[in-house]
Parts: C-alpha cells; sequence; structure tokens
C-alpha cells in the first residue's frame, strides 16, 4: 500500500509539472475562472477559487480598487488612519451606490466591498428574481464603522465594525416597491419573504466569512451582520 500511494504521488506530481509546462508555453490555455493568478472577476459565478481570489485583494487597494471598478460599484478610497486602540482605516473605500440604492453611504474594507458585489450579483438579485420575479433596487443598512468592542461592552475583543471589517443589512426594497425587513419578515419561514431572506442569508455565508441574523441571537434579531474577519460562522 505504501509503496502504492508513493507512486500515485509521484504520478500526480509528474502530471501537474506537465500541465503546468503546457499552461506556461500556451500549449494550453485556461480560462481565467479556473485560473489561480486571474484576477477576480464579480462577474464570474463563484467557484472553488473565488474565495482564493478575494483574499488575495487584502492588502492590495490598487488591484481591488479595479475589481471595484470593473464591477460597477461607485466607490472612492478611504485614507488610511488609526482613530482609537485596535480601531481605525486600512484600505477603505466609501460606497455610495452599486447597482443598488443604499438608504446613506458607508465605509468599509477594499475586500469587504468585494465580497457584497459577489453577493449582490450572485445572491441577492437572482433570489429577488426567483422568488418575486423582479429586482431589489434598494437597501437598507445599519452601518459599517464603529470604535467599540464585540457588543459594545466595555471589556473584550474589538468588533469587525470597529476596523470597518463588517457590515449591518437590515432590508430590502424591491422595483415595485414591497419592501422586505428584518426582523419582522424573517417568520414564517415558509412565506415568499421569510424564504426569500433564508436564501439570502444562506447564499451570503458562500461569500463572507460570517454571516449572523436571527438565528444566531437576540443581538442579530433585526438585521444580517456581514464580515470578512477570521472567524468563520453561518447562522
Amino acid at each position: 500500500m505504501g509503496r502504492f500511494l508513493r507512486w500515485t504521488a509521484a504520478l500526480l506530481l509528474l502530471t501537474a509539472m506537465g500541465g503546468a509546462a503546457m499552461v506556461g508555453t500556451g500549449a494550453v490555455t485556461v480560462p481565467p475562472r479556473y485560473a489561480p493568478w486571474a484576477p477576480l472577476d464579480i462577474a464570474e459565478a463563484p467557484n472553488l477559487l473565488t474565495r482564493l481570489k478575494l483574499s488575495r485583494l487584502d492588502g492590495a487597494p490598487r488591484q481591488c480598487h479595479a475589481v471595484l471598478g470593473d464591477a460597477g460599484l461607485r466607490f472612492s478610497p478611504v485614507t488610511d488612519r488609526q482613530t482609537g486602540p485596535g480601531c481605525g482605516l486600512t484600505d477603505a473605500v466609501q460606497v455610495s451606490r452599486s447597482t443598488v440604492a443604499f438608504n446613506s453611504g458607508f465605509t468599509v474594507t477594499c475586500p469587504l466591498a468585494a465580497a457584497w458585489m459577489l453577493f449582490e450579483t450572485h445572491t441577492l438579485q437572482p433570489a429577488a428574481q426567483r422568488h418575486f420575479g423582479q429586482r431589489v433596487t434598494r437597501v437598507r443598512h445599519l452601518g459599517s464603522y464603529a470604535c467599540r468592542n464585540v457588543y459594545g461592552q466595555a471589556e473584550g475583543r474589538r468588533s469587525e465594525h470597529a476596523t470597518a471589517n463588517a457590515l449591518d443589512i437590515a432590508g430590502f426594497t424591491l422595483a415595485d416597491g414591497t419592501t422586505i425587513a428584518l426582523p419582522g419578515d424573517w417568520s414564517p419561514a415558509d412565506g415568499r419573504k421569510g424564504a426569500f431572506l433564508r436564501e439570502v442569508r444562506d447564499g451570503a455565508c458562500e461569500v463572507f466569512h460570517a454571516v449572523l441574523g436571527p438565528d444566531y441571537n437576540e443581538a442579530h434579531r433585526d438585521h444580517f451582520h456581514l464580515d470578512m474577519g477570521p472567524y468563520r460562522v453561518c447562522r
């Protein structure tokens, strides 16, 4: 068994090296969406490489701005600054509009803005079309940046909001003026609005690192918390 595994590993390595050589010489062309070295394209449907490409935007503001610009997001870069112990802005952008209008502009890290555009393009709008036959035209948020600890406690670790690495979403408006909001439309789950909100929550989990909503705890009963922090939670 040990010899078989060694031979299999060697064969896989040789195959990979041969494939890399063929790509390098141009004998084989890899579509950008399947190429790990290609930049993130918001228009492409997410796949196994999407999280990798999204992570490469962290600390690469020029590349990140290009991705946002190609996606049609209206934004302006924000100057880096520290606003308090463990608080501040790094590689952040001020978002004014995307394919939807917002109740107000907000400041988030550039990778979070890119994650939002992936979510909006491949989860939010398709879900609205499936459940209501129309698009979302407006999104209501509760804010992004706030220099505070988790849950606003006097002690403890800083919230992802302290570095504008989180965004709280409270509701949506459809093209015909229909509103869908938390917490009122979360239940019953078998209603169209409740089903839509759950599909939106589940789809957000494919892009953002943490997605917290009414099923998580009382503090999130009236919004979806979306962040790109180190902890992966979806509830």
